[in-house]
């Protein structure tokens, strides 16, 4: 048995042209994918964002109700170390990410018999110089819109050609490995580019292709901000168009995986699995970027395609969710669910392929740590905000006490003083296993998107939408009766996952 897991970072559904959405890009070879597979409709992120995204779908367990974004859990049954253990596989990661090798991205790798991290990429400090003073301070240049940091500066002028930037060598080194090691069997290949995840670095002949000569004279944006949108109308195209312009460059060194494919003719024997972790704001709702506002389509509304032996090509319209891949994966391989020694919230989408069934879930939860929670049943998406500005009971639940480039401890996202408050226990229902119980008032997050220290301004409204009738999420629903039984059914959900308690009393429930 062989696999293929391809993960593009912050890939947009609707600007892929297998949705039909209108303004999309270029990616005839995510095209020529769905072409060999089953691209599912209805497929959906369960926690936000980067990493809380890789757990869901490394584990099979939704995440986002327990702990932000952090390290893999020691008690964690990942999808690599399962297969070899069970299975014997052998499984090779490939990826750009740069949170695999700094805190917040501890274990990732675990399970995994070989991996390739590419440096370089957004602000991975690689490059990084220093200055007289010592550590180099990072000023965005008067009147720059948009993230702006030296180290991002010092990545980009490592990239000369096409074949220098990290994503490229990622797709590349992964075709490449499959070339070499076509002939062998029990293997999963995890090819995980880092881009089209901003910044929207790109040789300039990618940009060309969405703006000829003088229709955009401004400053070559590549970076949004995590705010509202500050940029004009015409730089949010320019950013649009920019982001295009990278799924575009990712696009085609995916199709040097697709023509190893076409190539031995593997398809007859390997499976290959393709998606994403989330989406991206580009000005709807008046947003950029992720992490902070409520958890709309955008995104959390995601790409998946699967390619099966023994499947003929389609389009599903289960709704189907990230944890859904590992129980796929350990269905394809031939490995019981029952070696994990605790409930997995996925379910496996082979069912779906053999239409030995229509649905796998009813309705499923998403969002992100300490802020809304959204239920989703295919029709409704009703989004539940916390009861009050204080965003209180909350509390996060790890043994792996980190978050994004902080460690809860030291002094940095956590003060000596309030040692004291820390507390360790068997306070997960799933698990006997002790984590720390940290109060989320003791938590001083640097990385302002993601924080929970309140319910921001961005968070303050229960909303619920027919996304069916307003995909666009413009007209919430004024209908109490309804909003009340979705309540009772978000609520249900909850209790289904194994929510830690104070998370009811959190949202009012």
């Amino acid at each position: 048995m062989k696999a293929i897991f391809i993960l593009l970072d912050t890939l947009n559904r609707r600007m892929l042209d297998i949705y039909g959405q209108g303004d999309t890009a270029l990616t005839p070879n995510i095209r020529r994918l769905a072409e060999r597979g089953v691209v599912f409709d209805n497929h959906w992120c369960g926690s936000a964002p980067c990493m809380p995204a890789r757990r869901d779908i490394l584990t099979g367990r939704l995440n986002f109700l327990e702990k932000p974004w952090g390290g893999m859990e020691p008690f964690d049954f990942t999808l690599p170390w399962v297969l070899a253990k069970h299975k014997n596989v052998h499984s090779t990661l490939f990826s750009d990410h740069p949170h695999y090798v700094i805190s917040g991205g501890e274990n990732y790798t675990r399970g995994f018999t070989a991996w390739n991290v590419f440096r370089g990429q957004e602000e991975d400090p690689v490059y990084t110089r220093p200055d007289r003073n010592g550590i180099r301070g990072s000023t965005r240049p008067a009147g720059y819109k948009g993230v702006w940091t030296e180290a991002e500066q010092d990545n980009r002028l490592h990239y000369p050609h096409e074949q220098d930037y990290p994503s490229v060598k990622t797709l590349s080194g992964a075709a490449q490995w499959l070339e070499e090691n076509r002939e062998a069997d029990n293997f999963l290949l995890w090819a995980e580019a880092f881009d089209p995840h901003e910044p929207y670095d790109t040789p300039k002949y990618y940009l060309d292709l969405y703006e000829k000569p003088g229709e955009y004279d401004g400053p070559n944006y590549t970076h949004p901000s995590y705010g509202p949108n500050e940029f004009s109308e015409a730089e949010t195209r320019h950013l649009r168009n920019a982001c295009k312009a990278v799924m575009t460059m990712t696009d085609r060194h995916v199709g040097e995986i697709l023509d190893v494919m076409d190539k031995y003719d593997l398809w007859k024997d390997t499976m290959v699995v393709f998606t994403t972790d989330h989406g991206f704001h580009l000005g709807e709702h008046g947003y950029m970027a992720k992490n902070y506002m409520p958890p709309y389509n955008e995104v959390f509304h995601i790409p998946l395609i699967v390619c099966h032996p023994d499947i003929k090509p389609g389009r599903c319209e289960a709704l189907t969710q990230n944890i859904d891949v590992l129980p796929t994966m350990l269905e394809y391989f031939g490995v019981s669910e029952q070696v994990i020694p605790y409930p997995l919230h996925g379910r496996s989408l082979l069912p779906l392929l053999r239409g030995g069934t229509d649905a796998v879930h009813q309705d499923i939860i998403y969002g992100y740590f300490g802020h809304e929670v959204a239920y989703n049943d295919g029709t409704y998406v009703y989004i539940r905000a916390a009861k009050d500005d204080s965003d209180r009971p909350l509390y996060m639940y790890t043994a792996i006490p980190s978050l994004l480039r902080q460690l809860i401890g030291a002094d940095d996202a956590c003060q000596v003083a309030d040692y004291g408050r820390i507390e360790m226990g068997r306070y997960l229902s799933w698990t006997d296993y002790p984590v720390f119980r940290f109060p989320a008032d003791i938590i001083h997050w640097s990385n302002d998107s993601q924080v929970f220290d309140r319910r921001r301004e961005y968070n303050r409204e229960t909303m619920l939408f027919n996304i069916r009738q307003d995909y666009a999420q413009q007209c919430p629903i004024q209908d109490e009766a309804l909003q009340r039984q979705m309540a009772d059914r978000l609520k249900a959900a909850m209790k289904r996952v194994g929510c830690p308690e104070e998370q009811f009393a959190r949202l009012g429930l």
